[in-house]
């Protein structure tokens, strides 16, 4: 049996981790964000800046950038624990740090993203414009969605065969594949807007080409 090559996951970890993309003329940022995916939930991630407010208590107040350990730095409490956290969950972890800390009784927190980490998918492989691609800042986009946005597939693309590279937050790496093409025709048994198909920061698109 043929073993896999791994040359198509490497172009896509290259593009993916390259200072710049492979076509200068390519506008990377999103022109106007799409209205959420009714499934998607933003969480806070490493390098988004912050703004953490307690109401009614003005020594509390910080903005600052969520730490390479997923943590902001607080007032009077010290770490806490927000990446990977939505907006109400990482409230929450706030109010009972101060709780547990004994330093307030009916904390009200409220966190303000000032400013967003980058979030970025790669493709490459057949499709007109290979490149990094920033997705929306409090969205995604799904598989569908990039390839159509990297120009759509060349003449001689297996769009049968899309593959996603992912690593899960714990570090496991999976590959998933999509059908695009059956999905594009309205063949297939997946929706284009179907939450299986939604892109995580990080995936590694690629579109391998047709033997025949």
């Amino acid at each position: 049996m043929k073993r896999p090559s791994l040359l198509p996951l490497l172009l896509a970890a290259a593009l993916l981790g390259a200072g710049a993309p492979l076509r200068a003329d390519i506008d990377m940022r999103p022109a106007v964000p799409p209205a959420p995916h009714p499934s998607f939930v933003y969480t806070l991630t490493v390098g988004d800046k912050v703004r953490v407010e307690i109401v009614g208590e003005t020594d509390c107040l910080t903005i600052q950038t969520i730490d390479a350990l997923g943590n902001v730095n607080l007032n009077y409490v010290n770490q806490v624990h927000v990446a990977g956290l939505t907006k109400d969950q990482a409230q929450k972890a706030i109010e009972d740090a101060y709780v547990s800390q004994k330093f307030l009784v009916h904390p009200q927190a409220r966190i303000t993203i000032d400013d967003y980490a980058p979030r970025e998918v790669a493709i490459s492989g057949m499709v007109k414009s290979p490149a990094r691609y920033l997705l929306p800042p409090e969205g995604t986009m799904s598989v569908v969605e990039l390839v159509t946005k990297a120009g759509g597939f060349t003449d001689i693309a297996k769009g049968s065969d899309v593959t996603i590279a992912r690593t899960t937050p714990d570090g496991k790496k999976t590959i998933i594949h999509v059908d695009v093409e059956d999905i594009l025709k309205g063949k297939g048994k997946v929706k284009p807007d179907d939450p299986q198909l939604l892109l995580q920061p990080g995936d590694l698109v690629y579109v391998p080409e047709s033997l025949i």
